[in-house]
């Protein structure tokens, strides 16, 4: 059996399962869909449960075309952990995001994060913005706050002033269609972008997303020009090219680190000159990294008494509930408790090549970015010499 006969199968398998959550209205297991659109498909048929979809998937990880296929099987064990943790398997922490998100969690050593907070709060500084209580509020004035009806036509201003910045640092002239829906969410993200092919939905969450000037510029990067562009690029590379991998982005896989890390760091790369943007990723660098300490930590037994303690010492404009979602979401969670390792995994990997400074490197990741999915293994071939993705470790 080829590559690709198998690859198809998987393919056939994961959207029987999305279509199994879809209609339970859980999550669904496809975010993105980057596979060449064949408009006579007929609808997916939902699986008969959730054991049906762990059998057939174990299956093909034991047939040796899968096995001898490193990107096939590793999505294959991701697929199967992250369905065993929803059927109740908790793996250790550790083992769930390596076969999950494909890297590690050491974690980052107090000191460093110490210096990621000190570059953090130095940019606040030079904006005149305080590090306390009002921190949040304080920067959303100094950057502008949008109107609720106002912030949708400011993101797409921002992203077709900055698109062409991103295509000339990442190589691509992938067309892509974006449309924007509102959402009433009780959920920890303020926004959500999903699709297929060259076509985005952009959902926004009117029960937490809130814009600035600033944030709208940023926003536009991260979703827009980041996730968007990002994948309607490997759709229309797909579309021309089967290289046997397999193109539905699931969040509990290990093209997120990739995904999250430049989305997140991507002003540093395109507007650097722009103060307000840079202070926007260098407090979200050193959030981020905090965030890490706590899912280590509650996933390791901390009191949750000790890690809101902890996290309050850190981050002084954090509401207990912020904390508590974070650990919830974490903890508890079997998505969550993979995919949000992912950012800041992800953020520190990407601000360090930013920083790096140079053309070379830092050129050819974001080029490659955007030809297809690189796994963190190979983020790290692309740049030997950079930060080990998840952390060197902790001081304890």
């Amino acid at each position: 059996m080829t590559t690709t006969s198998v690859r198809d199968r998987i393919e056939a398998v994961l959207r029987s399962w999305d279509s199994y959550e879809r209609h339970r209205g859980t999550n669904p297991v496809i975010d993105y869909d980057c596979a060449p659109l064949d408009q006579a498909a007929a609808p997916p048929t939902p699986a008969t449960s959730r054991v049906a979809v762990l059998a057939e998937l174990t299956a093909i990880a034991d047939e040796p075309a899968c096995r001898a296929d490193d990107r096939l099987r590793a999505r294959v064990d991701a697929d199967i952990a992250y369905l065993r943790a929803m059927l109740g398997q908790r793996l250790p922490l550790a083992e769930y995001v390596r076969l999950t998100q494909g890297c590690g969690v050491a974690g980052w050593p107090d000191g460093y994060v110490a210096q990621v907070g000190e570059r953090a709060r130095a940019c606040l500084a030079a904006l005149d913005i305080d590090w306390d209580g009002r921190t949040l509020t304080q920067l959303a004035r100094a950057e502008g706050v949008l109107r609720r009806r106002d912030a949708p036509d400011a993101i797409d201003q921002a992203a077709a002033d900055l698109a062409p910045l991103v295509r000339a640092a990442t190589g691509t002239d992938a067309p892509y269609q974006l449309t924007v829906e509102s959402a009433e969410v009780d959920a920890y993200w303020s926004y959500w972008l999903d699709g297929a092919g060259a076509a985005a939905r952009l959902r926004l969450n009117r029960h937490r997303a809130e814009f600035t000037e600033t944030q709208a510029r940023v926003f536009a990067l991260h979703e827009v020009l980041g996730h968007a562009l990002q994948s309607a690029s490997w759709y229309a590379r797909w579309t021309a090219t089967d290289d046997g991998v397999v193109r539905l982005l699931s969040v509990h896989t290990n093209t997120q680190v990739l995904l999250e890390g430049l989305a997140q760091a991507l002003p540093l790369f395109v507007i650097g000159d722009d103060a307000s943007a840079v202070a926007r990723v260098r407090l979200a660098h050193y959030t981020q990294l905090v965030r890490a300490g706590l899912h280590l930590a509650i996933n390791d037994g901390v009191s949750v008494a000790d890690c809101v303690t902890w996290a309050r010492a850190r981050v002084p404009f954090w509401t207990e509930e912020e904390i508590g979602n974070a650990l919830t979401d974490r903890s508890v969670d079997p998505q969550l408790r993979s995919y949000l390792w992912a950012y800041p995994a992800g953020i520190d990997w990407f601000v360090a090549l930013a920083d790096r400074g140079g053309t070379d490197v830092g050129a050819a990741v974001l080029r490659a970015a955007y030809r297809g999915p690189s796994a963190p293994a190979g983020l790290a071939a692309l740049w030997p010499a950079g930060p080990a993705i998840g952390g060197p470790g902790t001081d304890t």
